[in-house]
């Protein structure tokens, strides 16, 4: 009998998978490696050191909780010794594909010839227009997409290192000349490459996302949950960043700048007007 760990990408689907039936330990990715500093050693300790930084700035998450809810969840699948196999649970999105990345690489440091590394995810589904998350599929299809996982050899695992670091890297050129869909196992990379390559600056000197936070404050007067709501539709609508609000309220955090609010509602500044004119917008 196969003894397996599965590595789920969030919180949200442990209830799915546990009533799926599906047999073996459960370790939870709750990182979100697409934000904040990040080195190409996964897991060393100035790679932790940064991280706890990270979070206790940015989202006031202490040392303690980070290391409780995070570092450990990620450490169980430093030693492997017990298990025959490991499913890599994530979906298409940006978001889920930086944080497969460093599991990738992460697990590569480790390998062992003795152990079966399989990758379950979602995306398209035929017939269907939208792309799928992990939430989308009841527990019942969650044995389909057991079976159906996908095998990732050592040079997978060494390919996913590859893009990880650079990805780590940040250069545009880099990222933009690299072929990320080569190896046909990481079928959504490119796409959350791309992506990403969209948070690099634009004419005006902001990003993708902090352009479009300018946009929508110029065109309505709205409260900062309202605004988030609207970046998480014209996510889920345009993008595949597949972030969270958590994500979208520190952007608006770091643009404040260019704002003032006014009972509760946000209002353009003369400089974030410039902004939005600067860029053609």
């Amino acid at each position: 009998m196969t003894n397996s760990i599965h590595v789920l990408n969030g919180d949200a689907i442990l209830p799915i998978f546990q009533k799926s039936g599906i047999k073996g330990d459960i370790v939870i990715c709750r990182e979100m490696f697409c934000e904040g500093p990040i080195l190409e050693e996964v897991a060393s300790d100035d790679f932790w050191k940064q991280r706890y930084a990270f979070f206790e700035k940015y989202f006031s998450i202490g040392k303690l909780e980070y290391f409780d809810k995070t570092i450990k969840e990620i450490l169980k699948t430093e030693d492997l010794a017990v298990y025959d196999e490991i499913v890599l649970w994530f979906e298409y999105d940006l978001f889920c594909q930086v944080n497969l990345l460093a599991m990738c690489s992460f697990l590569l440091q480790n390998y062992r010839k003795d152990v079966t590394y399989n990758l379950v995810c979602t995306g398209r589904v035929k017939g269907k227009t939208k792309l799928h998350s992990l939430s989308d599929f009841s527990s019942d299809e969650y044995v389909a997409l057991y079976k159906n996982k996908v095998k990732l050899t050592k040079n997978n695992l060494v390919f996913a290192d590859q893009a990880w670091k650079l990805y780590v890297q940040n250069n545009y050129k880099e990222l933009s000349d690299f072929n990320f869909s080569k190896t046909g196992k990481f079928t959504y990379l490119q796409a959350a490459i791309n992506q990403h390559l969209k948070r690099f600056p634009q004419e005006n000197g902001f990003n993708e996302i902090e352009n479009k936070i300018l946009q929508i404050i110029a065109s309505e007067a709205l409260s900062s949950e309202k605004i988030v709501q609207k970046l998480l539709f014209w996510q889920n609508e345009n993008t595949v960043y597949g972030f969270g609000d958590v994500q979208f309220f520190a952007y608006l955090k770091e643009l404040n700048n260019f704002f003032f609010v006014d009972a509760e509602k946000y209002y353009l500044n003369e400089n974030g007007k410039r902004k939005l004119l600067s860029n053609g917008l």
